[in-house]
């Protein structure tokens, strides 16, 4: 699977803390390597353009939707980030 990180992904990236980024990179790889990793409890979202969440910790998460063989990141960071997928 190709990977394509949104520049409002980048941008939200890029805004957190060190540690919560090195937790992203590490989900990103289980992601990548086993989707069906329980530590990342990927759920559909209730949304009409086919998004999908995953969890990084407690606290913050990624969304992403799948287009062919492409994973393409949408946004990461705290729950108010589900607000706007």
């Amino acid at each position: 699977m190709k990977l394509f990180f949104s520049k409002p992904f980048v941008r939200d990236y890029r805004k957190l803390p060190k540690q919560i980024q090195t937790a992203v990179d590490k989900q990103i790889e289980f992601f990548l390597s086993s989707p069906s990793h329980p530590s990342l409890n990927i759920k559909k979202m209730n949304d009409p353009r086919d998004i999908w969440e995953g969890r990084i910790t407690k606290s913050y998460r990624f969304t992403y939707r799948i287009e062919g063989d492409t994973c393409i990141l949408r946004r990461v960071g705290t729950h108010d980030v589900l607000k706007n997928p």
